[in-house]
């Protein structure tokens, strides 16, 4: 295949993955596509890595990667919703420090950015040993949580299960 025609293939699967990414966070609302179209071209333009350059591993890998995000969504939603509704919102906020098991690369960044997406947590600060993450409350076992889905990243990329933290 020429080179132009990898190119655009790729341009073309980046600006599928940035569309169907914009279309779930919005709900298929039409009227957000104003913003969504520009936002999609972009992001398309500014990430030539993707899709051919993130080693995701396609398949069971990633329908069990979304299902566990799914559960791990409603649980921690429900979770957040009975806190906020809860009289005394029975909050203990803090840092936890994770330390990485993955190797150096896009699954790290990508473990990051989705553990930001799960309620209660907020990836804060990321360096080559750990990444830092707020929790809303420090007595909930997200040391467990976060290996789970580190196990979880690793099997999308298709990378081995990461070893015995050191």
């Amino acid at each position: 295949m020429p080179q132009t025609a990898k190119t655009l293939k790729a341009f073309a699967g980046r600006a599928v993955l940035f569309a169907a990414l914009w279309w779930a966070l919005t709900g298929g609302a039409p009227a957000s596509w104003a913003v969504g179209a520009p936002t999609v071209v972009v992001a398309t333009l500014l990430c030539p890595g993707l899709p051919g350059g993130l080693p995701l591993r396609p398949g069971r890998g990633a329908v069990r990667f979304l299902l566990f995000f799914l559960w791990h969504s409603l649980r921690g939603g429900i979770d957040v919703a009975s806190r906020a509704l809860h009289p005394q919102m029975p909050l203990e906020p803090g840092f936890v420090r994770f330390r990485w098991r993955l190797p150096p690369g896009s699954a790290r960044v990508f473990l990051a950015d989705i553990t930001s997406l799960l309620p209660g947590t907020l990836s804060t600060d990321l360096d080559c040993d750990s990444l830092t993450v707020h929790v809303l409350d420090l007595r909930l076992p997200f040391a467990s949580s976060l290996r789970a889905l580190e196990a979880r990243v690793a099997d999308l990329f298709g990378l081995d299960a990461p070893g015995k933290e050191g």
